[in-house]
Order: structure tokens, then C-alpha cells, then sequence
């Protein structure tokens, strides 16, 4: 049985889409079956990050309603080998959508993939629990900043209410130096947000440059960029990863 991940965030802006898809074509990249599954409907840009917009694409909502097959629906990445995407829908809400419909769904990922990756929609609303509540692990994303902070311990506790249990917290584009003035250090944001750390993303201009070009963050020359995420996906498929010794 395969593992289904939702990335979510308290507040827009953290990054959530560049994890789910670093995440994502990593695992691929370290050969696990991977879908990346846009689920934040009428806000998607999942696409963007793995590199797939020129790609046709039917939604999960196609597949929920019997249209086309999980099979077809997924749609391989053209370079990343084990890597598969499938979009989320543009003309209904999160509301429309019936919750066992989507629980079926992921009961056939789970089948079919080791891994599922779900872009989930910031904040807490119908789409953060159409997302969250079918997951095996959440990962919730949060900046250094005290307003991000504080909206991912809310997150936190709004997993735990829908049956989450397996949180796990990632700190992206942290800059050592603005920790440093602000006496703060990880361990504090770990508290604040009452999740397990995951990873650490320091803030890269390989990573920015490589959301620029549409290029998954797997496939660039640049390893400062791809190491944060494959140092992630290890650890997620349970290796012992120790955390880069400039952010201890």
C-alpha cells in the first residue's frame, strides 16, 4: 500500500507548491512511484513547478466521476521516470466535491503508487480538508516569520481534528543570518508550530531560477537547489538523514 502526503500551509506565499513538486520528482528521481496530485481547485500551478502545462490533462475530478481511468487520468512526466502528475479541476469548488468520492480515489492511489503528493490550498477551508483528511502524513510548510508560525500551529490542530496525527513541519527559505539577528533558532519554530521538523529549505537562487523556467527542481545542475528536497524525500521514505550542519 502506498503513502498519501498532504502539503498544506497556513498562510499563501510558503512555498507549499515548490515542496509538493521538489517532493514529489525526487521520490520519482529515487525510484518510487510517484503521483503529484494538484488538489488546490480553481488556484492550481502544480503544473507549473513539475513542468507540465504544454502536457493535456484531465483531472482527478474525471477520474472520481468514472471518465477516464486513474491510469489514464495520471499522466507520465516526460523526463523523470517513475514521476506522474494529474491536475485539479478549474469549474466546480472544493465544496462540490463528495468526500467518500475522494476517499475511493485515494484507496486507488494508494494501490497503484508508493507514494501520493497532494498541493493542497493554504489556510483551513473545504479544499485544505478535501486534501488532508484522506492523508497518511501531512506536511505543513511555514516561514520563519512569526504570522506564518502561528497560522501553521492552527494548522496543526485543525489535522489533528480531522485524524492527522502524522504532521510533519518543513521551514522554507530560511536565511541563517536573519536567524541569527533575531536570536531565534529552529527549535523555536518547532514549538510554535507543535510539529515534527522534516526539513529545512534555505532560501537559493538555484531554487527561484528554477521555478522561473518551469524545470522540476530534480533535473537541475545546480545542488544547492536539489538537495534540500532529496535530503526531504529521504527521510520520508524512512532513511536517516541528519540535518545540514549550517542550519544545527
Amino acid at each position: 500500500m502506498g503513502t498519501v502526503i498532504a502539503v498544506t500551509s497556513g498562510k499563501g506565499g510558503t512555498g507549499k507548491t515548490t515542496l509538493s513538486g521538489g517532493l514529489g520528482s525526487c521520490l520519482a528521481a529515487l525510484g518510487y512511484k510517484t503521483l503529484c496530485m494538484d488538489c488546490d481547485v480553481g488556484m492550481k500551478n502544480l503544473d507549473l513547478v513539475l513542468g507540465m502545462t504544454d502536457i493535456s490533462l484531465m483531472s482527478f475530478e474525471d477520474v472520481m466521476s468514472g471518465r477516464v481511468s486513474l491510469a489514464d487520468g495520471a499522466v507520465p512526466h516526460p523526463e523523470i521516470e517513475h514521476l506522474y502528475f494529474i491536475t485539479a479541476p478549474s469549474t466546480i469548488t472544493p465544496e462540490s466535491i463528495q468526500v467518500e468520492k475522494m476517499r475511493e480515489l485515494m484507496n486507488e492511489v494508494r494501490e497503484e503508487f508508493d507514494y501520493c503528493v497532494i498541493d493542497g490550498p493554504a489556510g483551513i477551508g473545504a479544499g485544505f480538508r478535501l486534501a488532508a483528511e484522506n492523508a497518511d502524513m501531512a506536511i505543513i510548510v511555514a516561514g520563519g516569520d512569526s504570522m506564518s508560525l502561528r497560522d501553521g500551529q492552527r494548522t496543526t490542530a485543525e489535522l489533528n481534528k480531522l485524524g492527522v496525527t502524522n504532521v510533519k513541519l518543513v521551514l522554507n527559505r530560511v536565511r541563517k543570518r536573519l536567524l541569527n539577528q533575531l536570536n531565534a533558532n529552529a527549535d523555536d519554530m518547532i514549538d510554535t508550530v507543535g510539529a515534527q521538523l522534516l526539513g529545512i529549505i534555505p532560501e537559493e537562487e538555484g531554487i527561484m531560477k528554477a521555478g522561473c523556467t518551469e524545470t522540476p527542481v530534480v533535473l537541475t545542475d545546480d545542488k544547492n537547489a536539489r538537495e534540500p528536497f532529496l535530503r526531504i524525500a529521504r527521510r520520508v521514505t524512512g532513511e536517516r538523514v541528519l540535518l545540514s550542519k549550517k542550519f544545527k
